[in-house]
């Protein structure tokens, strides 16, 4: 695989795609995390497995954030795809035939794809696959098939040395959403050589298929259900909002994702013990998130006015407004003084920036494919947009002017990025605008409500801790 993309030229090619790619990611979300082991630049030899929940989102994410090249295993389906199969080749992705495409696929067709495969490996390349099989709508990881692990079979079985696997895990906090974050955590690297001296008499891609499952499983915060999972979200990021010491690092997905795992684990050992406890917990959680919705108002906001009111002398403010840190300030400033750009650009992109959502709306429902839909159709619709704009402004303009409105029709969107965020989640709390009076009477009931939470949560964490059977999980709590 590898001596055929150098040959058609593609190794240019594919770095200038990913290059395009990563500065797409950089927009389309707020903030895309990096954590785990990630590997080296010289890294080969090794599969990546990640999970699944967002569609051509996933691989992107992985193929961009990895250091090292890596070559996609996809569905043979997207070939058909105009313009996809171009993109698909300059990347080496690896066609893979499903039955349900293709009825009259036989073992041998397996055997061709685990033989090219284990070929690329065995030659030092690398390979990302999603065991899961397809793309879901799941709060938790779905049933792993083991074609990782025959492809890393395969390729010891010819001759390759030193073959590796690694976990990736993908989390989203809001993933269908513009401007949302994500974090491409990479778990612990895995010999295979270790994996056939510790398992001789299992199946050795059934062996490398468990390990895959349970590393993965140790990544993500999971949930039997939406509701569940959400849950353990949100007390997580209960524990990060209540330490005041993490500063910016609240705001970190890595961060809440190891809370959220904690959490989880301890979730699993208490409802064992006690699941009359557990579901009085979620029930109050569910119910503070709820007033919190209802107030307009964000835990952030409560937990710190919960420690500044602590501070503040009997008859003063009341700890309504938190201390501000230097650097959002400056931040903070500097939106103020592009305000006007982002105007402009809001007033001139609103068409194409509402295209992909409507795009989105009508053309699927499923939460896993909806940010495809927005990214693929804003990649159309943005450049043609701002090539129209451009155009437009060398016909009607002098080339002075025109060249001046070429320049501030391509920063406007750029400058209008930090206050689409804003303004979106602005738009859900409209009562900001409520008498100041009325909102500190709520957030002082709101703050009550969570202290009395974390107290909850805090003695469910001492609990957990204090069983003699579940030492090893005891840590798992809590921050």
């Amino acid at each position: 695989m590898t001596e055929r993309a150098a040959a058609r030229g593609f190794g240019t090619v594919r770095g200038a795609i990913r290059f395009v790619f990563q500065r797409v990611l950089a927009i389309y979300f707020r903030e895309v995390e990096l954590g785990g082991a990630v590997p080296q630049p010289d890294t080969g030899g090794r599969i990546f497995a990640a999970n699944h929940v967002n569609a051509l989102v996933d691989p992107i994410l992985v193929l961009t954030q990895a250091p090292c090249p890596i070559s996609p295993v996809a569905k043979s389906t997207l070939w058909k795809i105009p313009g996809l199969a171009w993109l698909l080749d300059a990347a080496d992705a690896v066609p893979i035939v499903r039955k349900r495409d293709d009825p009259t696929k036989t073992a041998k067709d397996n055997d061709a794809v685990f033989a090219r495969v284990g070929a690329h490996l065995a030659n030092h390349g690398n390979i990302l696959i999603f065991p899961e099989g397809t793309s879901h709508n799941e709060p938790h990881l779905i049933a792993l098939r083991t074609g990782a692990g025959r492809m890393l079979a395969h390729a010891r079985a010819n001759g390759g040395e030193e073959l590796t696997f690694q976990a990736v895990a993908l989390e989203f906090d809001e993933r269908e959403v513009f401007r949302s974050r994500t974090l491409v955590l990479f778990g612990p690297v895995r010999a295979v050589d270790d994996v056939v001296t510790a398992k001789p008499d299992v199946d050795l891609a059934q062996a490398i298929t468990d390990v895959i499952r349970d590393d993965l499983s140790d990544l993500l915060v999971e949930g039997a259900t939406w509701e569940e999972r959400i849950l353990v979200v949100r007390a997580a990021e209960m524990f990060a909002n209540g330490d005041a010491s993490l500063g910016s690092a609240v705001r970190s997905l890595a961060l809440l994702n190891e809370i959220g795992r904690r959490i989880e684990a301890a979730r699993r050992v208490l409802h064992t013990s006690a699941p009359e406890a557990v579901a009085e917990i979620e029930s109050r959680v569910a119910a503070y998130w709820s007033a919190l919705e209802d107030a307009g108002a964000s835990d952030a906001l409560v937990a710190r006015f919960a420690r500044r009111s602590v501070t503040v002398a009997a008859g003063e403010d009341g700890g309504l407004e938190p201390t501000i840190a230097p650097e959002r300030v400056a931040w903070g400033a500097l939106r103020v003084l592009t305000l006007p750009l982002a105007l402009l650009g809001m007033v001139l992109y609103w068409l194409p920036y509402q295209l992909p959502r409507a795009v989105a709306r009508r053309l699927h429902g499923d939460p896993d494919v909806t940010s495809t839909y927005k990214l693929g159709v804003g990649l159309i619709v943005h450049p043609l947009w701002a090539a129209m704009v451009v155009t437009l402004a060398f016909v009607k303009l002098p080339i002075g002017l025109a060249i001046l409105a070429t320049i501030t029709a391509l920063a406007a969107p750029f400058a209008a990025l930090p206050w689409i965020y804003r303004l979106d989640r602005l738009s859900a709390r409209l009562n900001v605008f409520a008498p100041r009076e009325e909102r500190r009477e709520r957030l002082v009931g709101l703050a009550k409500e969570r202290s009395a939470l974390m107290e909850a949560l805090e003695a469910a964490r001492q609990r957990v801790e204090d069983a003699p059977a579940t030492g090893a999980s005891a840590h798992g709590a809590g921050a």
